[in-house]
């Protein structure tokens, strides 16, 4: 009997969802199927036009079975009908920005938003001739002016990469509603715990499971979520096409790791919220931003819309890119490296002059405000681990002191 685990919490789905023992063996923990190619019958068609979702499993870029336990669980915990698994998070954005965009389209993207996206979406896209808009999401005006008679799609992140500003979810789907135009939230920062976006009226969801889905810093995925209308089409017609398939092995690990990934979240806000205190209370900090701050510019959106403020804050100093050697040079604990949502703490300082040259290249004095609200000449970016928050705090203090003597 399948289980409807939509009606469980959010802990039981983490644990169960896509999961049942072996049928052969009794094993309790999911298999691993790394075969790349199935026994199929004479009369199967060689190409995926005949694909349908009841297909036996045929060939691993099409469908593999511990893909799909992953699938299912990420739905489970998105609330979703469906959930289509990449290779990484830019491979899931990719298929989506070439299934829901052609030449003559128009699309409005977050001015501020994952560095890759920003830089296909400033170069290559527009070179199919797809028009692109870089909008502040978070000005909901400003979002309504851009919408064109043809825009198809709009792209927003809340928290935003890196600087964490937010968007009214709710709010943007109302406008994309009201010009026939798709709606997409990349809730990597936020993830299902804090967020659930297609309940605010969101049509895909995206993430990447390289970071707290996956929790380990261990392997790559990504993920699109949304109804099976939607991504059913998007499997066939484009996701197969692109050939980014996530690997077997590493759905696994992503799946095991979902198993604790409720309790790492709480963990994660925890020693958040405490790091974001110290550092609002340190005489070197010029400004810390963390959604779950009253500090924070829209701490009351992030009351309205997530339901955990997760592990990411950041915060400026003086002459932040010299500090930042010293600092890297004098932590103990936490690792100064890119990424985030891993079980380990990390940080690492984002100049905004090279980020402004290299990846937002805003057109609006109004744009750089807002840049310049949140992110100063430049941020560190600090991805709050599972480690006792009194540690990293006094690493973080360590760091710091030898900075600034």
């Amino acid at each position: 009997m399948k289980t409807d685990f939509l009606k469980f919490g959010e802990q039981t789905k983490s644990v169960h969802a896509g999961e049942f023992p072996d049928p052969f063996t009794g094993a309790s923990a999911p298999n691993i199927v790394m075969s790349t190619t199935y026994v199929v019958d004479p009369d199967t068609g060689f190409s995926v036009e005949g694909l349908e979702e009841d297909t036996p499993w045929i060939y691993t870029r099409w469908g593999n079975p511990t893909i799909a336990q992953l699938e299912e669980k990420l739905a489970a915990l998105e609330d979703a009908e469906a959930a289509l698994a990449f290779a990484s998070g830019m491979s899931a954005i990719t298929a989506l920005l070439f299934r829901l965009l052609k030449a003559g389209d128009h699309a409005i993207i977050s001015d501020v938003a994952y560095a890759a996206l920003a830089e296909i979406t400033n170069e290559m896209i527009p070179a199919l001739a797809i028009e692109i808009t870089k909008v502040n999401t978070s000005d909901i005006e400003a979002v309504r002016a851009a919408v064109q008679a043809n825009t198809k799609l709009i792209y927003i992140e809340t928290p935003c990469n890196p600087i964490l500003r937010l968007t009214d979810i709710a709010a943007i789907a109302a406008i994309a509603r009201s010009v026939g135009a798709k709606l997409a939230v990349d809730s990597t920062f936020a993830t299902p715990i804090a967020t659930k976006p297609l309940q605010l009226g969101a049509n895909f969801v995206i993430h990447s499971l390289t970071k707290y889905l996956c929790g380990h810093g261990d392997a790559l995925g990504g993920v699109i979520l949304g109804s099976a209308e939607e991504l059913v089409p998007l499997r066939k017609h484009t996701a197969i096409r692109l050939g980014g398939t996530i690997s077997p092995f590493n759905a696994w690990l992503i799946m095991r790791g979902l198993a604790t990934f409720p309790l790492r979240m709480k963990t994660h806000a925890e020693n958040a919220a405490k790091i974001a205190q110290f550092l609002e209370s340190h005489p070197k900090v010029k400004r810390v931003i963390y959604p779950g701050l009253p500090s924070h510019p829209q701490h009351e959106l992030a009351r309205q819309q997530m339901n955990n403020f997760s592990g990411m804050l950041t915060f400026q100093v003086e002459n932040g890119k010299a500090a930042a050697e010293k600092i890297a040079e004098n932590l103990q604990i936490i690792h100064y490296a890119v990424s985030l949502g891993h079980h380990r703490s990390l940080i690492f300082y984002l100049d905004s002059k090279d980020l402004m040259q290299s990846s937002f290249k805003f057109t609006a004095p109004e744009q750089v405000d807002s840049w310049n609200e949140f992110a100063g000449d430049g941020i560190f970016r600090l991805s709050a681990g599972l480690e006792d928050a009194d540690d990293l705090i006094a690493d973080l203090e360590q760091g710091l002191k030898y900075a600034f003597t």
